[in-house]
Formats: C-alpha cells, sequence, structure tokens
C-alpha cells in the first residue's frame, strides 16, 4: 500500500468542504465528485458553484469528473467523505448525513484496492471507529484492518476566506495504521503548501477539530457577554476592544451572531459525548447559551431604544459576511423576536438565495428593499455591498425619527446627519 499519484479518489459531497477539496485534488490524481444532490451536479458541470467557493473559470477548467449516481464511483483508492454534520431540533448531533454517506460509500468497496474511507466531516471523538467502521463492515461484509482502511482528516475551510483555502492550509491527518497514514499524508501533501501534521489517532484528530470551533464559540461567547455587561454601563463595546486591543496578548474576538455550520454546531457535538460519559460540560454549554440568545437580546435592545413597534428592516441574513450560507444563521433568532414585538420586518440579502431563505427559515426576501425608509433599520451582516452604500444612501434608509442600528458597526464614523444610531 505504498503512496502512488495514481491513486483514484472520490470525494463524497460537494459543499463547501467538499468542492474546493475535490478541485484541488483533481489536479493530481484522478478524481470523482459525487452528490445526492442531482441539480447541484449539473449546476457544477456548468461551472456554476452556488457557494462561490470555486469560480467559474476554475471549475471549468479541472478534470474533476462529477455525478450523482453512486454506482459511477464504485471501486477507488480512496474515499473522502465531507458531508454536513448538523443538530437537530433539541441541539443533539444528526448523524444522518455521514451514516448515509458510509452506507453509500460501503457498497462500492474493492478488497482488491485496499481501499481508504477518510472522515472530514467534523464529529466528536469516536465517530469514525465505533459508528462508521462497524457500519462499513455490516453493510459491506468485509473486515476493517483486513480489507477496508479507515482515516480522518478534519476540513478546514472557512466559507468565504480567500487566504486560508484548502491547498494553503496545514492538513491534519490521521489513520488507523502507519502504513495508510502514510499513504493519505502522500495524498493530502500533494495539494496544500501548508503541509500535514500526523495526529496521534483518529480519535484525537476528531477532538482537535472539534475544540477547534468550541474554542472560538467560548470567546465570542465572554465577548457577547461583556457586551450584556456594558450595555448596562452605557458603554460600547468597540470602544472597550479598542483600548483592550492595544495590549499585545489581548485575543481580539468580536461581539456578534454566531452561528454557521461549524461554530454554532460543533460545541453539540462535543458536550453530547461529555454528557454520554458523565461529564457536565457546563463551559461549553454556558458559552453556547450565550450566544443562541444573543439575537434576541439585540432585538430587545433595539425594540427598546426605539420605544415601539413600526417598520424594520433587516439588512442580511447569510451566517456571516460575503457568503451566501444561511445554514444555522442567527440573525433569524432577531427577526422572530422583532415580529414577536409587534414590528413589520422587512429582510434584505444581495448574496442569499431566495429559495433558500424561503425553505430554511419562511422568510420572503425584498430585492427592492434599499429603496424605501424604515423606522428601524438593522444592520445585522456586514457585506462588502452594505459597506459600499455611500452615506444619503444609508441615511435615506431611516425614516424622520427612526433608528439605524448598527450590529457590527459597519457605519462607525460615518456623516450620517440627522440619523439618531444604535450599536453594541
Amino acid at each position: 500500500m505504498s503512496a502512488s499519484r495514481n491513486e483514484q479518489i472520490v470525494v463524497v459531497g460537494l459543499g463547501y468542504v467538499g468542492l474546493p477539496l475535490a478541485v484541488a485534488l483533481a489536479r493530481t490524481y484522478t478524481v470523482t465528485g459525487l452528490d445526492i444532490d442531482s441539480r447541484r451536479v449539473e449546476e457544477l458541470k456548468q461551472g456554476i458553484d452556488r457557494t462561490r467557493e470555486v469560480d467559474e473559470a476554475a471549475l471549468k477548467a479541472s478534470p474533476l469528473k462529477l455525478t450523482s449516481r453512486a454506482e459511477d464511483c464504485r471501486g477507488a483508492d480512496i474515499y473522502i467523505v465531507t458531508v454536513p454534520t448538523p443538530v437537530d431540533a433539541e441541539n443533539q448531533p444528526d448523524l444522518g448525513p455521514v451514516i448515509g454517506a458510509t452506507r453509500s460509500v460501503a457498497t462500492l468497496l474493492d478488497p482488491a484496492r485496499s481501499p481508504v474511507i477518510v472522515y472530514e466531516s467534523t464529529v466528536y471523538p469516536g465517530v469514525t471507529d465505533e459508528i462508521c467502521g462497524p457500519l462499513v463492515e455490516e453493510v459491506s461484509g468485509l473486515v476493517r484492518g483486513r480489507d477496508f482502511f479507515l482515516g480522518y482528516s478534519p476540513e478546514r475551510i472557512n466559507p468565504g476566506d480567500r487566504e486560508h483555502t484548502v491547498d494553503r492550509i496545514t492538513k491534519v491527518v490521521a489513520a488507523e495504521n502507519g502504513e495508510v497514514l502514510e499513504r493519505l499524508c502522500a495524498v493530502y501533501g500533494a495539494v496544500t503548501s501548508g503541509g500535514v501534521f500526523r495526529a496521534a489517532s483518529i480519535k484525537a484528530a476528531e477532538a482537535a477539530k472539534v475544540i477547534e470551533n468550541a474554542q472560538r464559540d467560548i470567546n465570542i461567547a465572554f465577548m457577547n457577554e461583556i457586551t450584556q455587561i456594558f450595555a448596562k454601563l452605557g458603554i460600547s463595546i468597540w470602544d472597550v476592544l479598542d483600548a483592550a486591543g492595544t495590549k499585545w496578548n489581548f485575543l481580539k474576538f468580536q461581539p456578534g451572531l454566531v452561528g454557521g455550520h461549524c461554530i454554532g454546531v460543533d460545541p453539540y457535538y462535543l458536550s453530547f459525548r461529555a454528557q454520554q460519559l458523565g461529564q457536565d460540560p457546563n463551559v461549553i454549554l454556558a458559552g453556547r447559551a450565550i450566544n443562541d440568545g444573543m439575537g434576541a437580546w439585540v432585538a430587545d435592545r433595539v425594540h427598546e431604544r426605539r420605544g415601539r413597534a413600526g417598520r424594520a428592516l433587516v439588512m442580511g441574513l447569510t451566517f456571516k459576511e460575503n457568503v451566501p450560507d444561511l445554514r444555522n444563521s442567527r440573525v433569524i433568532d432577531v427577526i422572530r423576536r422583532l415580529e414577536a414585538l409587534g414590528h413589520e420586518v422587512t429582510v434584505h440579502d444581495p448574496l442569499a438565495d431566495p429559495t433558500e431563505a424561503r425553505h430554511e427559515y419562511g422568510t420572503e426576501l425584498d430585492a427592492d428593499a434599499l429603496d424605501r425608509r424604515y423606522d428601524l433599520v438593522l444592520a445585522a451582516v456586514p457585506h462588502e455591498a452594505y459597506r459600499q452604500l455611500d452615506d444619503a444612501k444609508v441615511a435615506g434608509l431611516v425614516a424622520e425619527g427612526g433608528l439605524l442600528a448598527d450590529l457590527k458597526n459597519l457605519y462607525a464614523g460615518r456623516a450620517l446627519a440627522g440619523v439618531e444610531r444604535w450599536s453594541l
């Protein structure tokens, strides 16, 4: 099982993680991208990536093969699973996509090729070894460690980030034995200039991934909590951060709405595993509670400042700036609380898909919303398109006696004459 540039690879799941990885691997290896969404596959064949992670020219130039048919992927050397790992309505891990992908891959294995199944999906420690491995054996009738092998290499895709791309970052790699580990390190090492890190075990690599996002979640929760404290004192968190940030070892996190498919989800995977083991994850869950409650807190504060309900505009619905990703966006918490307080809410987002917004949240996006005036304007997501609005346009959104609520301090320093403002 020596490392070889002749590896035939299948990437299972062509979303934010899988597609950039598949395109990068296809520069060196024979790669097939598999996604159960046939519409997604057809769009990609036309050079259209709705996630905006791979541009049209790069996609059209790539030798990557694309399919929605699992049977087209039979007998590959390496299968890399990059499907989502969400939580359910009770914030419990939903391993359905991983289990579904595992069952599918298990039917495709050819033991003569010593195939390796690598998981990139974020999971709690033990999922690969204790759930996925036995499931492959059950479905395929093959024996792990003889007929097929397991590996884990956590994804580190940051949507919209054009600096820390999959071909530049350090790739953590783990496998069930040293020979498979070196095989996978050769594959990943060929596509990233950031090198590879050999994790001590699959469980260690799973744990490393889940704490990367849990750590960030806790740090932002601290910022959100002190923001709420300082609000009672009439102190702007931005003024505080400007001062504290002059210390060389101060960690420059910012307050805000914590959503998306990683930071707002992964801590629940870790806390679930801790509770299974009889350990109370007090810090992790405290951070989650603060961040999950931030949207309602923001809505209550701007309503209090406004003094009454009215016509409200929410600018931005995606989970972060400059990406179209709506998954687990906590802006919806602000919207629903404002509506509960009696506001008539209009939502605008230049990047989000209106059909997806309707499907995910039952929310209609208004493409012409920036052509009217409102009693309350909440700049929720600092998209570049909003940043580029001139002073007159921003001020023109706010009706006489209205309020501009600037959640991320987007318009700080702007000369918006006659506009009352609120910020954290």
